[in-house]
């Protein structure tokens, strides 16, 4: 087999259904945000990021960076290896501490992202757990996908964010066998918040363990940033809540909160975090300062919300289409993956506006779209000169208005 031509064909055919992703060559600039220098054929220019997951802009806070410059300096750049073989520094103990009381559980348990939170957390309980079954949504996160293929337990898929369909399946299984129900509080692409209350009422009727993906949610939602469970005051029903470090955090890193009991189990027991290096001392810094501030500041969280209901009543009155939702994602709406991403080229190279697009697989054919994060930083400019962009290009292209 000639596995150089396997490769550049099967990229080929990405490019062909306009699914290729091409990642911007971008440099952030602290203190500035959301402007960015961008890197292209031209020569650098400075652009503004519409799509960015530093929800809150915390990546550039004062109080972030100088926590992190005392932490480089204090402790080096590096944490020594995994948590094991030297690797948990002092910085780590406090931030675990931090995430139990965000979300008033007794323990917490660092990893270096999101991804591995959700791959080893999930992967190591169900697979663990004898005679586990999982019931997972139908659009799980693929790090929650992954774990859960990973364990080899039965899975049982249910309809996204459907209590009744959730229902239907938990009266199939047998009430003997161990139960794990994994499911997101905001959905990423569309925006859209699980009814989180109903699929607490249905674990605890069936006897199952919840493990609730907050990654798209803490720090935002909720008085102190302990995401949409804090916020609908259901914390305490939930066995396990994930979140990142990243994203409204702006650093970087994920973790998991439940009871000290089973904490110590993932530690003990996850090969993914067993054998994982641990976090730089600087990044844990970093996180920590992000997440006591947002704890005490509804600033960041308020500011965010206006901009998103700026943003939306822009669109609307532009006639641009985009999906409604009660969240903090704004997603206009394409529906075919060539058009999305010349869309995102042209907003690029025309109008120094970077918009990533999201297309098949992330997203099913057909609902292809621009995803769009208002931050409290996107100056009112920054909404018209956005808005004025999209409106220019989508007539040219021979989209629909909304109505």
């Amino acid at each position: 087999m000639d596995h150089e031509t396997f490769f550049r064909e099967e990229l080929d055919g990405l490019r062909r259904e306009g699914r290729y992703r091409v990642f911007a060559d971008l440099e952030r600039q602290a203190g500035r945000f959301p402007r960015a220098t961008y890197h292209g054929e031209g020569g650098p220019r400075e652009i503004t990021v519409w799509c960015s997951n530093d929800y809150l802009g915390m990546g550039q806070h004062p109080a972030v960076l100088a926590a992190m410059h005392e932490a480089i300096e204090r402790c080096g750049a590096g944490a020594g290896g995994t948590r094991n073989i030297g690797g948990t520094n002092h910085y780590h103990v406090l931030l675990e501490q931090e995430l139990a009381d965000l979300h008033g559980k007794e323990a917490a348990l660092l990893f270096n992202s999101g991804y591995m939170s959700n791959w080893a957390s999930l992967g190591t309980l169900a697979s663990r757990i004898p005679g586990c079954v999982v019931l997972t949504d139908a659009l799980n996160h693929a790090s929650m996908i992954e774990g859960i293929r990973h364990s080899r337990a039965d899975k049982v898929v249910f309809a996204h964010n459907d209590p009744d369909d959730l229902r239907r399946k938990l009266q199939a299984i047998d009430p003997r066998r161990p139960k794990l129900l994994a499911f997101e509080s905001v959905y990423s692409m569309d925006g859209d918040i699980a009814p989180i209350a109903a699929f607490c009422d249905l674990a605890e009727e069936f006897g199952a363990m919840t493990y609730i993906d907050e990654v798209h949610a803490v720090g935002l939602y909720g008085p102190r940033g302990g995401g949409v469970s804090e916020r609908d005051g259901l914390a305490s029903r939930l066995t396990v809540i994930e979140g990142t470090l990243a994203k409204a955090f702006g650093v970087m890193g994920g973790y998991i909160t439940g009871s000290a009991a089973l904490c110590d189990y993932v530690r003990s027991f996850a090969s993914g975090f067993i054998f994982s290096t641990s976090l730089p001392p600087a990044l844990a810094a970093g996180a920590l300062a992000s997440v006591r501030h947002l704890k005490a500041s509804q600033t960041e969280r308020a500011g965010q919300q206006d901009r998103v209901a700026a943003v939306r009543a822009r669109l609307d009155a532009a006639g641009i289409p985009h999906m409604p939702n009660p969240s903090h994602i704004v997603p206009v709406m394409v529906g075919d993956p060539v058009l999305c991403k010349r869309i995102s080229d042209e907003l690029l190279e025309r109008f120094d506006i970077y918009v990533q697009p999201i297309n098949y697989p992330t997203v099913p054919r057909g609902t292809e779209r621009l995803r769009i994060t208002p931050s409290p930083l996107h100056a009112d400019a920054d909404i018209e000169a956005l808005v004025g962009a999209l409106a220019a290009i989508w007539g040219q292209v021979g989209l629909r208005r909304a109505a």
